[in-house]
């Protein structure tokens, strides 16, 4: 990785249906966290992975041919590789299937995405008119969700808007006004659009709250209240969440009508990754020792954790000047920067991603062997989720934390 030499449309559907070398858009959240990460004990950073043993196989109710769905989603589906639901989905499914409002407790990677989009798909299906509103809080995971639905919708002839803010809200306003059925958004721009009258919500009978309590954590109670407060009286709800706290719990109390609830959440962290801390020795530059551990040849793909923007940018170019292929993500960064610095470490273009925690929750980036908090998470339920990048599909992976 050392120094060798060295939005896509928003729009879904249409007919039928390298190593290393030399927005926000709408109000402002309120209600975020001060810095708490020196509390949280260092011991709880350090944990040996376990032997990754075979896991007892999961024995679906149904497999996705027995569904009471269209034919052709049914095609969908096994043009993308699944033939039988995972947990969530094998749960959550037929009961959003039969109208039923949805609490699903899941951890990011367990396929809760396809566990609200299929049947929502069915039901555009089944009601052309219909209107489906997913509200998520990062446009990481607004897009995400949209290569997932456009994966399903092909040929099926319905369409959907992502709207978010650091995109450009002319464009978004322009795709508003053509047809479509789903709109994928975060809370600030979403407000933004129903402030310019570009969006009623009150035509949106089925709503998806994804990553719910990142949401709430990051200061949207009250808009996600009020987004709420406007959809249709006669609607179905589905929240998707890894946590259900008071503010949540009072959420649902507040708007989902007898909601079911399923829990296929897994423990607080993955047992595929070897968890250590990184203590800094006296007088030594914490950039030179993230060199020195960076130049090692294990270190294949790397994910660093800042927790300010400015650090982010400030450790990017400081590891640019030592000679590593590194690019960031942090919510300052235009969405079109955003998505091709995403894009890049995917691609392995770059090894080293530097990011906030803008990218701990709802990100799928295959093959990260390393994730490095070169700063302390504000919460140990932050730190699940940043380390949640890494041991993923039956691998082993690596979290060091660096601490004083």
């Amino acid at each position: 990785m050392y120094s060798k030499t060295n939005a896509r449309s928003s729009r879904a559907g249409s007919s039928h249906g390298g190593k290393r070398g030399g927005s926000r858009g709408g109000s402002r959240p309120s209600g975020r966290r001060r810095f708490t990460g020196n509390v949280i004990d260092v011991s709880r950073f350090i944990c040996k992975a376990k032997e990754i043993v075979p896991a007892e196989a999961f024995q679906p109710r149904y497999a996705f041919c027995d569904l009471e769905i269209y034919t052709l989603l049914k095609r969908a589906i096994e043009s993308r590789g699944f033939a039988v639901p995972t947990p969530i989905q094998d749960q959550a499914i037929p009961a959003i299937l039969s109208g039923k409002d949805v609490i699903g407790l899941a951890n990011t990677g367990t396929g809760k995405t396809g566990a609200f989009l299929i049947p929502m798909i069915n039901k555009i299906l089944l009601n052309p008119r219909e209107k489906v509103l997913i509200v998520t809080p990062t446009r990481e995971l607004a897009i995400q969700i949209q290569d997932e639905f456009m994966a399903l919708a092909k040929r099926l002839n319905i369409f959907s808007v992502v709207v978010v803010g650091g995109a450009d809200i002319r464009r978004q306003i322009k795709e508003m006004r053509m047809r479509h059925n789903l709109v994928v958004g975060t809370p600030g721009r979403l407000k933004d659009l129903i402030t310019r009258k570009v969006l009623d919500l009150s035509q949106f009978s089925s709503v998806v709250l994804d990553e719910a309590d990142r949401m709430l954590d990051m200061g949207f109670i009250n808009d996600v209240n009020w987004l709420l407060s406007l959809v249709a009286k006669q609607r179905q709800i589905m929240l998707f969440s890894a946590t259900f706290g008071a503010e949540i719990e009072s959420l649902t109390r507040k708007f989902l009508n007898n909601p079911v609830k399923i829990s296929v959440k897994s423990g607080e962290s993955s047992a595929q990754i070897d968890q250590n801390i990184v203590r800094m020795e006296k007088g030594k530059d914490k950039t030179d020792t993230l060199h020195d551990l960076l130049i090692q040849a294990k270190f294949e793909k790397v994910l660093i954790f800042t927790r300010t923007k400015h650090g982010a940018d400030k450790l990017t170019k400081s590891l640019l000047q030592r000679g590593f292929k590194t690019e960031s993500i942090h919510g300052d960064k235009p969405h079109s920067k955003r998505q091709r610095a995403l894009k890049m470490f995917k691609e392995n273009v770059v090894e080293i991603l530097v990011a906030t925690d803008v990218a701990a929750r709802g990100l799928d980036i295959p093959n990260v062997s390393h994730v490095i908090n070169f700063d302390l998470p504000a919460t140990y339920e932050d730190y699940v989720h940043r380390i949640g990048r890494t041991g993923r599909a039956d691998k082993k992976g690596i979290a060091l934390t660096f601490v004083e």
